[in-house]
Formats: C-alpha cells, sequence, structure tokens
C-alpha cells in the first residue's frame, strides 16, 4: 500500500464536515474519516488549517446560517436547528462573536427575502398559461 501525506486524509475529514454540517459531527468522526486517532489528527488539523477541528466545524455552520438568513425568512431557531447546532442562546453568541451582531439584527441589515425571492422560469411560465385552454389539454372540451 503507497504511503499518502496526512495532509490528504485531513482533506477528507474537511470535506466531510463541508458536506454534513448540519448532522451531529464529533471530533471523532472527522478523525475517523482522516484515519488518525482523535488526539494526532487535532493536533495536524490544527497545524495544517491554523484552527481546531470543532473552530472549523462551527465555521461552517456560521456560514451557512448567515447565508441563510440573508435569503430566507426561515425562523433564527429554525436556522439554528439546520446548520447543526443543538441551542438558539449558543448560536446567537457565537453568531454575535463572529459577525459582530445578533442574528436578528444581522437579517435585518439586509432586504427581505421575500423582496428578492427569485422564482425559476418554469413556476413563471406554468402559473402564466392561460387556465382555461383551447385544445382540451386541461381536461375539458374546445367551444365550438
Amino acid at each position: 500500500m503507497a504511503f499518502v501525506p496526512p495532509a490528504r486524509h485531513l482533506l477528507r475529514a474537511k470535506d466531510l464536515v463541508d458536506a454534513r454540517y448540519g448532522e451531529r459531527l464529533m471530533v471523532n468522526d472527522m478523525a475517523r474519516a482522516a484515519g488518525l486517532s482523535r488526539a494526532h489528527f487535532s493536533r495536524e488539523f490544527r497545524g495544517a488549517f491554523g484552527e481546531s477541528p470543532h473552530g472549523y466545524l462551527l465555521t461552517r455552520r456560521l456560514e451557512r446560517a448567515a447565508a441563510l438568513l440573508r435569503t430566507t425568512d426561515r425562523s433564527v431557531a429554525d436556522i439554528c436547528f439546520s446548520v447543526g447546532l443543538q441551542s438558539v442562546g449558543s448560536f446567537t453568541s457565537s453568531f454575535t462573536r463572529r459577525y459582530g451582531r445578533p442574528p436578528t439584527a444581522y437579517r435585518a441589515s439586509f432586504p427581505r427575502a421575500s423582496q428578492s425571492a427569485l422564482v425559476p422560469a418554469c413556476i413563471l411560465r406554468a402559473y402564466m398559461r392561460p387556465q382555461n385552454g383551447t385544445f382540451g389539454e386541461d381536461g375539458t372540451q374546445p367551444r365550438p
């Protein structure tokens, strides 16, 4: 079996966090993905990426939460739980530390999501189609 540099294994753990940040992930899960012991993984991860594995996971979750606050009208609690965090209070504290203001104030600094919501063209075409067709596509017979 060929030797694979540890940094390559660390990228597997980083990819795991990027793909599954909303799930309950522990440092043990990341270490397992990297094929290293927990302690060795934590040291190597911090050395390679400049932050702890838990810190990286929290950063990903907060970045996703910030995007959801900007682009949706979902409640702060719903966003908190959807990004994998378990406590709204801890989420608010971490978010405030990271972005300099609480989630509600952060959201208020952007236009409402309903004002900038984009509707896919296929949906627009479906709703703009005439309600009573003349070719029987809506189940009725055309008028003579």
